[in-house]
């Protein structure tokens, strides 16, 4: 019997950040708040090799998997915001102190808010930080966007799905 089951893919709408970590753990709701979450991107390098003899094509040799900066936009917060302070306080350093980084977690929610995918994003840094712009022109919400380079990301199936490492 053939089954008839369709399947849909799920909508990018409806996702979740936190920060994984002890000191983050009175993160506010407006630092999972999100309008646009980019940058989950992983590719691996590769030299091209030319074979002696063989003039038809060039071997592929993989280096390194490079990873996009993780890139998050959202209103712009103006009460207390781990996120922001974290941001500031790594942007705007004199690198006296080391450089905090921290596991970021972003969950694709199904219709039910119930975990789909979950990527972790290991070794996360603030990178930059931007707010506005602002136009008196245009009736918009002031926006800031916080961008952070990172190690490895980690993609899983809470399903039961299994994991996989970029």
């Amino acid at each position: 019997m053939v089954s008839t089951s369709v399947y849909y893919p799920p909508p990018c709408f409806s996702f979740a950040v936190s920060v994984g970590s002890d000191k983050a753990a009175a993160q506010s709701a407006a630092d999972a708040s999100f309008q646009e979450v980019s940058g989950l991107d992983a590719r691996i390098e590769v030299e091209p090799y030319q074979e002696g003899g063989e003039n038809r094509y060039m071997h592929q040799l993989p280096k390194t998997t490079r990873f996009s900066n993780l890139v998050l936009k959202r209103g712009y917060v103006v009460s207390s915001s781990y996120l922001a302070e974290w941001t500031a306080g790594t942007v705007g350093s004199t690198f006296a102190a080391g450089i905090e980084t921290n596991t970021l977690v972003i969950t694709l929610l199904g219709p039910d808010h119930q975990p789909l995918v979950v990527w972790n994003i290991d070794r996360a840094w603030p990178v930059r930080w931007e707010a506005g712009p602002l136009d008196a022109q245009k009736n918009e919400i002031l926006t800031e966007t916080m961008e952070f380079s990172y190690a490895t990301m980690t993609r899983s199936l809470p399903a039961g799905g299994g994991a996989s490492r970029s």
